[in-house]
């Protein structure tokens, strides 16, 4: 890793703010041309790619397009959200000839990326998160989201299943519409099982802070949490520290089953690979890839961990059901729906793609904590 650390950085200074064309190959081209040079496309991750989650996702993916033939995957991690990542995109499209790269954390987006697309109009950018807007954002952006809300409520209903104290907890890094909503999912999910079960949350304030991840962890357990489930970059820490306290979990955007042998129940996975190979396909038939992509279990985009030794019969029967519910369209958050503080902010059922979720700001009855 360090290897690759000190290559990365020298690439990053060695480009400084190098400008200039993409390589020879254009996007989107096929037949001869294509098949003298392999189309690169370039992934960017803000943690390592062996995390055992968000970046670890991504990168699994990124490695099913290295076995397709006429791909070149350049990959850079450990990449911070600032004009660091602006370097990086600039490497990757002068100096590997990428035509299309993923920046795939949430903070790339504005001002970097779109700032990268500006300078080159020629090259395709596509960033995780569904942060794109028709009209605003420059054409040759866009964005692809995996509604894992859906895995969450799944999970939530596992959990709900499995808890015998009716407390849950939930680490989260940062209170944005995203975390928010798989937080709401989470506890709606397990409410459908026991009314009256609480969802503890607690903001660490980044995506990757172990030593507060563990602290959080440690003290819901200690508040009678008997299973936690999180939305960090890394839900390693959570998951071993609930492990080794004997408590259950649901792991996060990766399988993290191997971490905990004796506790976890299940997850909520992202499935990037589905995005990927159909976006490398498209280019391989000179298709113009989507602006906007997004999908939840109906679309392949998100899946649940295969049940760990902590699920119960009881649990993995109804979280089969509510699988299949939601590939049918079977809403997660039905109104009325108030929040923690006793407002109402859903006031009719929302469809499970429904963009108002877009602009989550509350934590919903049943959750303890607070976002600001």
């Amino acid at each position: 890793m360090e290897m690759i650390d000190k290559f990365n950085l020298s690439r990053r200074a060695a480009m400084g703010g190098a400008a200039g064309v993409a390589g020879a190959a254009a996007f989107g081209l096929v037949g001869a041309a294509q098949a003298q040079k392999p189309l690169a496309i370039g992934f960017i991750y803000v943690g390592p790619r062996d995390d055992y989650g968000y970046n670890q996702a991504h990168a699994e993916a990124a490695a099913i397009l290295k076995k397709m033939a006429g791909l070149k995957v350049v990959e850079e991690e450990k990449v911070p959200e600032t004009v660091a990542v602006e370097k990086s995109m600039e490497s990757m499209i002068n100096l590997d000839g990428a035509t299309l790269v993923f920046p795939t954390s949430f903070g790339y987006f504005d001002p970097h990326m779109l700032k990268e697309a500006a300078k080159f109009p020629a090259i395709q950018f596509r960033h995780c998160g569904g942060l794109w807007q028709e009209g605003k954002n420059p054409k040759n952006t866009g964005s692809y989201f995996g509604y894992i809300d859906e895995a969450q409520y799944l999970a939530g209903i596992v959990a709900g299943s499995t808890s015998k104290s009716g407390k849950l907890g939930f680490v989260a890094a940062k209170p944005i519409p995203q975390v928010l909503r798989n937080i709401n999912a989470f506890t709606l999910g397990a409410q459908s099982v026991n009314p009256k079960i609480t969802t503890q949350a607690i903001f660490t304030g980044d995506w990757a802070m172990p030593v507060k991840e563990a602290e959080a962890t440690n003290s819901m357990i200690a508040q009678g949490v008997d299973v936690v489930t999180c939305h960090v970059d890394s839900p390693k820490v959570v998951i071993q520290t609930a492990e080794q306290r004997g408590v259950k979990t649901c792991g996060h955007n990766a399988d993290q089953s191997v971490l905990a042998p004796n506790g976890f129940i299940t997850g909520a996975e992202l499935k990037w690979a589905t995005v990927y190979t159909a976006y490398a396909m498209m280019i391989a038939k000179g298709e113009n890839l989507p602006n906007a992509n997004e999908g939840g279990y109906d679309k392949d985009m998100v899946q649940s961990s295969p049940f760990g030794a902590g699920a119960s019969e009881q649990a993995r029967a109804a979280a089969t059901k509510a699988i299949a519910s939601m590939k049918a369209g079977e809403p997660i958050f039905v109104g009325p729906l108030k929040d923690n503080t006793g407002k109402l902010v859903i006031e009719k059922t929302l469809g499970l793609y429904d963009p108002v979720l877009w602009g989550t700001n509350y934590l919903i009855e049943g959750v303890i904590g607070s976002i600001t």
